[in-house]
């Protein structure tokens, strides 16, 4: 299995997907742009969005099922809730472009802990999207989630406009 490797996502793309899922979050800014890693669900590629330590992120339970905590949380977290179906050529490598040294060691940590525990957290994408498509989330749960079969839907015509 291949490394997991952090992207940021184009604006222009979000927007676009913002306009049928108002779960779809905005960009931070331009010095810290809506980060994730990206992988193959369900024939499309996967952005998953990772989020800055907070203390709240020590409290979540480990049970959460639509949060993968990387490190316990000390070193945030993946919401595994707000994936968002992507075309490759609207992600782009995340590394190269750091220049903030406390944040780029951030970020070298969260990506070594990912790809230390990638099995682990393709198990539990894997179980969150079950129980999301089969209906089995908690009311809460579903609510703060983005609609993934809208938004495949939506990224598949953006592909194909796009090409």
């Amino acid at each position: 299995m291949k490394n997991l490797k952090l992207y940021y996502i184009n604006e222009d793309y979000i927007d676009y997907l913002r306009k049928y899922d108002n779960k779809v979050s905005y960009n931070k800014d331009n010095s810290r742009p809506y980060i994730g890693i990206v992988f193959v669900f369900n024939g499309f590629n996967y952005f998953a969005p990772l989020a800055s330590p907070k203390p709240k992120h020590l409290k979540i339970s480990n049970k959460a099922v639509d949060i993968f905590k990387i490190q316990s949380g000390k070193l945030g977290v993946v919401n595994i809730n707000n994936m968002l179906p992507t075309p490759m050529k609207c992600v782009n490598e995340l590394m190269p472009l750091i220049k903030d040294e406390k944040y780029k060691k951030l970020l070298e940590n969260q990506l070594t802990y990912l790809n230390n525990h990638k099995m682990k957290l393709f198990a539990k994408i894997n179980t969150f999207q079950k129980q999301y498509r089969n209906n089995f989330l908690d009311y809460k749960v579903k609510n703060r989630s983005c609609n993934f079969e809208l938004l495949e839907d939506k990224c598949s015509k953006y592909q194909k406009s796009n090409n």
